[in-house]
């Protein structure tokens, strides 16, 4: 243990519900240890009923900042001093720093999506795309997709219409959009809409550890060899909806990216330092690999 631990240690932490899946804690405090940084990492798992309080914490015990993930990027906004460009426009947070007792909100989920999908800039621009879900991962695509992408048509599928539309409501207004199209999760009824979309991602928890068998669809011709389908889901490292879109020529990406890719932008907001993204890289991919013997 450090001799300076109990002194002069920042604390950063990760609230959620539930957190058990994340790998946050696993990359950012390598990454603080990586670069002789004297932060900790801790993650917390928040119930909703309980969020107004895990923030109060935040301040009454002096942590750097926070992670926040699922349920609650949208519903913590309330209870910080000042948002970020992006974090306005979204509507969601990921990132708290504290400023000195005051709370500013971010979202590097922004970030992590842009920098996964750029390779494939030329593809998906011009293009119709779709997009499933309407939580706060769904808004950070969407406005990543307009902001840098500029497709042609966006479709939104949800499980409620009613979300989906106040979604593009929302975006329309802040961006100035109108080409949305939206629809009701119901995969026999999104088959074309799947199949004539470059681009599908899954911006829900589908799929996701420990619920692996579940997927937005199970109807193999959704998915063709002229699509790039991206699921950010992260655990498992390639889903069930991947496994299916693969078999049918698609372009599959997976979830570690985005997720790296955004940590790398809270670390760098929390410490003024660079992630060694890399290393972090290599390391979570040979911890995934121990973990699956």
């Amino acid at each position: 243990m450090r001799d300076s631990f109990f002194a002069n240690t920042e604390l950063i932490g990760l609230i959620g519900h539930p957190i058990k899946h994340s790998y946050s804690p696993f990359i950012q405090n390598f990454a603080l240890e990586l670069m002789n940084l004297d932060y900790n990492y801790l993650p917390f798992d928040v119930p909703a009923e309980n969020l107004k309080s895990a923030v109060n914490g935040v301040l009454a015990l002096g942590l750097k900042g926070l992670n926040v993930t699922l349920p609650h990027k949208e519903k913590i906004i309330k209870y910080l001093d000042e948002l970020s460009e992006e974090a306005s426009i979204i509507g969601a947070v990921n990132t708290i720093v504290n400023d000195h007792g005051k709370l500013i909100g971010y979202n590097t989920d922004a970030y992590g999506i842009f920098e996964t999908l750029l390779p494939y800039k030329d593809k998906i621009t011009g293009t119709k795309v779709t997009v499933i879900g309407a939580g706060g991962s769904a808004r950070a695509v969407i406005y990543t997709l307009l902001r840098h992408f500029k497709p042609e048509e966006i479709n939104i599928i949800n499980r409620t219409q009613q979300r989906a539309d106040t979604l593009m409501n929302d975006f329309s207004l802040k961006m100035r959009y109108d080409s949305f199209h939206t629809f009701e999760l119901f995969p026999p009824d999104n088959v074309e809409t799947l199949s004539n979309s470059r681009l599908i991602v899954n911006a829900t928890t589908m799929g996701m550890f420990p619920d692996v068998e579940d997927t937005i669809t199970d109807l193999e011709e959704s998915f063709n060899e002229e699509q790039i389908v991206f699921d950010l889901v992260y655990n498992p490292t390639k889903t069930n909806l991947l496994k299916m879109a693969e078999m049918q020529g698609a372009k599959v990406v997976g979830g570690l990216k985005m997720l790296i890719s955004q940590a790398a932008k809270s670390f760098e907001l929390w410490t003024g330092v660079e992630m060694p993204v890399e290393k972090i890289s290599d390391s979570l991919q040979q911890y995934l690999q121990q973990k699956s013997k």
